[in-house]
């Protein structure tokens, strides 16, 4: 028995951090929207016991390490399930360490598919108190759509949805570490705060040129991306509303009313970034493949 699902990655359309908590996290206020880029994830019982995990990517860890093994392992010890065999299979599309939630997405989609394998019939709530244990973005990754996200990242709030547009993703040949991008933070502080404010009207009004307007991250105040200001250029020249970085980075997305701008934007930003997707925005974290 198998279950395969598909795991969305997720944009920032608005990220502030408003402060260290007395846990150790930090406060955030984002602003989380899915898009169509997704990776595969499938859960499959296998004969004999354990947790394995493998990976059409090289350098994707496939020990206990990888946030998949942790989701499962959770959700054994959730549902208090103590025999247990299972392959995760994960078939990558989103770029690795892009500030997309990539392996975020993929503990979504192994939660999602476990609670299916196993007929356990748990709750979205209930899957999002197992996947915050694994990480802050798994919450989201679960749930999907467009969200106003606060605390951790995993107090959730209901906004309406982006309307339809283009949004492509662009990708520089860097990975950026969650961590060092936090703790430069902490040792630099912000210059300026996002209009959080102004984001929300213009996402409860589903105003796209609005919402473009107010697109905002403050890791940009001090996380350098090579080729950031270049890929928003591009992406400008070609028609986007507006342009930002997405999560700690390095990606970065424009937005787009029309299809045809989208596309002439990513064959030309092809000739200089390595990663480079045309998607749209979705209303969901995760899918079960029928």
């Amino acid at each position: 028995m198998k279950v395969k699902t598909k795991a969305y990655a997720k944009i920032n359309l608005l990220l502030d951090i408003e402060g260290l908590r007395t846990d150790g996290y930090h406060e955030l206020f984002m602003i989380m929207q899915s898009v169509s880029a997704a990776d595969t994830v499938t859960v499959e019982k296998v004969r004999g016991g354990g947790i394995g995990v493998t990976c059409n990517v090289e350098g994707i860890p496939c020990d206990e390490s990888n946030i998949v093994y942790k989701c499962a392992r959770e959700f054994f010890r959730y549902n208090r399930i103590t025999r247990y065999g299972i392959n995760i299979d994960i078939n990558k599309r989103i770029p690795h360490a892009a500030g997309l939630a990539g392996g975020s997405a993929d503990g979504a989609g192994t939660l999602v598919a476990l609670n299916e394998l196993y007929g356990t019939e748990l709750s979205a709530d209930e899957l999002c108190e197992i996947g915050l244990k694994v990480g802050s973005d798994i919450p989201f990754c679960i749930v999907g759509g467009t969200k106003l996200a606060q605390g951790r990242g995993e107090v959730l709030s209901k906004v309406k949805p982006l309307r339809k547009c283009y949004i492509v993703l662009a990708k520089p040949e860097i990975s950026v570490s969650t961590g060092k991008a936090y703790a430069a933070f902490d040792e630099f502080g912000k210059s300026r705060t996002p209009d959080k404010l102004g984001m929300l009207c213009a996402v409860q009004s589903r105003d796209l040129r609005a919402v473009c307007d107010k697109l905002d991250n403050v890791f940009e105040q001090f996380i350098e991306v090579p080729a950031r200001v270049d890929i928003k250029q591009v992406m400008r020249d070609n028609g986007a509303l507006g342009a930002c970085m997405s999560g700690s980075g390095p990606t970065v997305f424009g937005i787009f009313e029309n299809k045809d701008d989208a596309e002439n934007a990513a064959a030309e930003l092809k000739t200089f970034v390595k990663d480079v997707l045309v998607t749209t925005p979705v209303s969901k974290g995760v899918k079960i493949c029928k």
